[in-house]
């Protein structure tokens, strides 16, 4: 296997985002692969902004995995930042190949460079395979995540 590059995401990658996350078997009913102009405002958005970044690991020069990072400031933790996680996508086909632990530790690493006190995320109930895999990052099932859908 080729060597896996993880670095932030430029307007060139948003298809090939767009085309995982579309593709997951939760979001896909969720996901209105019509809205690309929905799509293009949110990436401009979250590229101008200094605390939050869309990452993509590439390999060969395809797009093979992304997820979104944010910085959020707290009182808790003694005031501590911490690191968010969202929209954790593999290409199917890749999966069970290193690739999303090569990309949560890269989160890691720029949480720890940040000074966050700790990285979170949610992860769908019914994602047994992945609640697995953040265990076995060392995540731990503490909270009970909740939303309420506008």
């Amino acid at each position: 296997m080729s060597e896996v590059s993880i670095r932030q995401a430029r307007r060139e990658d948003l298809d090939a985002v767009l085309e995982m996350i579309q593709r997951d078997s939760f979001a896909y009913q969720r996901e209105d692969p019509a809205s690309r102009e929905d799509y293009a405002r949110a990436f401009d958005a979250i590229e101008a902004s200094a605390e939050n970044a869309l990452i993509v690991a590439e390999r060969a020069g395809e797009i093979i995995g992304t997820l979104q990072l944010t910085f959020i400031p707290g009182l808790s933790y003694q005031g501590g930042w911490r690191a968010q996680v969202e929209a954790v996508r593999v290409r199917a086909d890749l999966r069970n190949l290193r690739i999303g632990t090569q990309m949560m530790e890269w989160v890691i690493a720029r949480a720890r460079e940040r000074g966050c006190r700790l990285v979170q995320l949610t992860t769908n109930a019914a994602r047994t395979d992945a609640q697995r895999f953040y265990k076995r990052l060392g995540f731990q099932a503490s909270h009970v995540g909740m939303k309420l859908i506008l």
